[in-house]
């Protein structure tokens, strides 16, 4: 049924209105904003679908193509694919690539403990030059995702005064 797609599930996921904090009625004024966050990842990376005027927004990418923000980087960058393509890249065997580098011995049976509503806090973080050398040297313990979020977005703000934005709501 469509509606599940709405609505948290069993597993913990937060559904895509959660997210993006839709209102709960109906509401034909609302808008996205910059963009809507359609996937996490347990880094902390955060995947988008470009609004309508990325620019204004300080965002990389053309209107309607998936953005990701990147938590060793702290910032937006464009994929080049708009929602179907990114999901057939991912169902193909995309992620592999594009993790590579931020995958470390164990990593599975790290990442399989978390519930949905959960990601991995890096310390030193990921976007440390410590995590970059050797990132299986690196603790790292389960938080709620809006934690991990909101760490980010604060790191961006501290570091360089600029706003990655909203990356939705964990």
């Amino acid at each position: 049924m469509a509606s599940d797609l709405w609505k948290p599930s069993d597993a913990g996921l937060s559904g895509l209105a959660e997210v993006n904090a839709m209102p709960s009625t109906f509401d034909p004024s609302w808008r996205p904003g910059a963009g809507l966050v359609v996937a996490y990842d347990v880094l902390g990376g955060v995947f988008a679908l470009n609004g309508g005027n990325p620019r204004e927004a300080g965002r990389p990418g053309e209107p309607g193509e998936i953005l990701y923000f990147a938590p060793d980087a702290l910032g937006w960058e464009a994929l080049g694919a708009g929602h179907s393509a990114w999901l057939s890249w991912i169902f193909s065997g995309g992620l592999q690539e594009f993790y590579e580098g931020l995958r470390w011995d164990g990593w599975r049976s790290e990442v399989s403990v978390l519930d949905g509503r959960q990601g991995l806090s890096f310390f030193p973080p990921l976007w440390s030059a410590e995590a970059r050398q050797d990132l299986s040297a690196t603790s790292r313990r389960a938080v709620p995702m809006a934690e991990l979020l909101g760490v980010s977005r604060d790191s961006c703000l501290q570091f360089d005064g600029a706003d990655p934005g909203f990356l939705g709501v964990g």
